[in-house]
């Protein structure tokens, strides 16, 4: 009697995958960063938005393109072995995925702690990183049903918080010089070519999400035409969201107070909106920052469960909950080394190592399709000029050589880690053939 392995049943359209690609985008980058980033750019913080948006543009476009070529849920893991054929590569970039996810949650965890001790000063920050931290756990081993219904309640709110805000501070822009960048760490103002790349290392975190829209590619509707077009307006929307609300940070707000704010959106909207209660607002921040740390940890623990169950990890970690059905041991490793990164690092350094190690991973990307375009026949419904990619790369390692020596090291130890695990499992050449990240 034949029997048929089970498939991922395509249905997500085009709409659908761009508020997926939108909520994923969106969250703990914005709500954390824009005071961070207002401290390093001053007023012209938008700046640092712009070429991060260029960055994160150019490699979409090349995203875009490699996901109308090869539609599976391969990611950059993939398309890196397919373009350069080295099995050992293609492990790391895509554990540096994972890693990346990782150092995100941690992030979205400590912003979190930020707005929440705002909110009930009683509570210290690591009790409530430890808190919000198994809660997702909790969350994500009850099933995928529970957290798709979470994720797409959290979503929306966090979107329309966001939007309140732009509204609200319309009446406040145009009020300053949008181009002094004068902080104490920049007392000149200088705009210099080091100084915009810095910041915009930092706001790049902010766009971290699209490239993940390639692991739903199995349950995309004709996904060589959908996901192109859905990854596109997922970063152009994003963008104009992020870009609007920086302009209106600094308008309402001096650049000084943002960068010295633990909650820096929730005081913007305190006095742009006055009468607004400033506890709804922090509850809105709270759960557009939880979605952030939610996303990540489902994508973490698929890719520690898919790599375990193709050799790639230890077996162990493709176990699967008897009554849940999820992978219950690759949470719980998460969880541990979730709360490990959260309660050692400083949010901008977490934020700029996630950025370091995807601005590799993107660079990889933009370097495979280059290589794949002259050597692989194969077309997709979208192709985009030799020269896209070849943008995208320079932007990407230019960003990456303005990365500060915290970040370096972390994402640097980071992938040192992956390599000498590469060693320890010594996954077989065609496990990694195969990698569905």
């Amino acid at each position: 009697m034949a029997t048929h392995k089970a498939s991922l049943k395509k249905h997500i359209t085009l709409w659908p995958l761009v508020l997926y690609g939108v909520g994923d985008i969106l969250g703990a980058g914005i709500y954390g960063l824009v005071g961070k980033a207002a401290g390093l750019m001053g007023n012209a913080v938008w700046v640092a938005f712009m070429v991060s948006m260029t960055a994160a543009s150019l490699t979409g476009l090349s995203y875009a393109s490699l996901s109308s070529r090869y539609p599976r849920a391969g990611g950059a893991a993939y398309i890196t072995h397919k373009a350069f054929g080295s099995h050992f590569l293609a492990y790391v970039v895509g554990l540096a995925v994972l890693a990346s996810g990782l150092t995100s949650m941690a992030t979205a965890c400590r912003v979190f702690a930020g707005y929440f001790s705002g909110l009930f000063p009683l509570f210290s920050e690591p009790v409530i990183i430890i808190g919000l931290a198994l809660s997702l756990a909790i969350i994500i081993f009850m099933g995928i049903r529970e957290t798709i219904w979470t994720n797409s309640f959290l979503a929306a709110i966090e979107i329309c918080g966001l939007l309140f805000i732009i509204l609200m501070g319309l009446s406040f822009v145009g009020s300053v010089n949008y181009l002094d960048a004068t902080t104490v760490q920049n007392p000149i103002g200088d705009l210099s070519i080091p100084i915009l790349l810095g910041g915009a290392v930092l706001t790049f975190y902010s766009f971290v999400g699209f490239e993940d829209m390639l692991n739903v590619s199995e349950e995309v509707v004709e996904p060589e035409r959908t996901l192109p077009k859905g990854l596109l307006l997922s970063v152009a929307i994003s963008s104009l969201i992020y870009m609007s609300i920086s302009i209106v940070a600094v308008s309402v707000i001096p650049a000084t107070e943002l960068a010295a704010s633990k909650q820096p959106l929730v005081d913007v909207i305190g006095k742009a909106a006055p009468w607004f209660p400033p506890v709804v607002f922090s509850l809105i921040a709270l759960i557009a920052v939880s979605n952030t740390a939610l996303l990540n940890y489902v994508m973490g623990s698929r890719l520690l469960y898919g790599m375990s169950s193709q050799g790639l990890l230890p077996k162990f970690l493709a176990d699967i909950h008897p009554k849940r059905l999820t992978p219950h041991r690759a949470i719980l490793i998460l969880l541990v080394v979730l709360l490990i990164l959260a309660l050692s690092g400083d949010i901008s350094d977490l934020a700029r190592a996630t950025s370091v190690l995807l601005l590799i991973c993107f660079s990889l990307v933009n370097l495979a399709l280059i290589v794949l375009q002259k050597k692989d026949k194969v077309k997709g419904r979208f192709e985009v000029p030799a020269f896209v990619p070849a943008a995208g790369l320079v932007v990407c390692i230019a960003m990456l050589t303005q990365a500060k020596s915290e970040e370096l090291l972390i994402a640097g130890g980071i992938i040192a880690f992956i390599g000498l695990l590469y060693f320890f499992v010594k996954p077989s050449a065609e496990a990694i053939a195969k990698m569905d990240l």
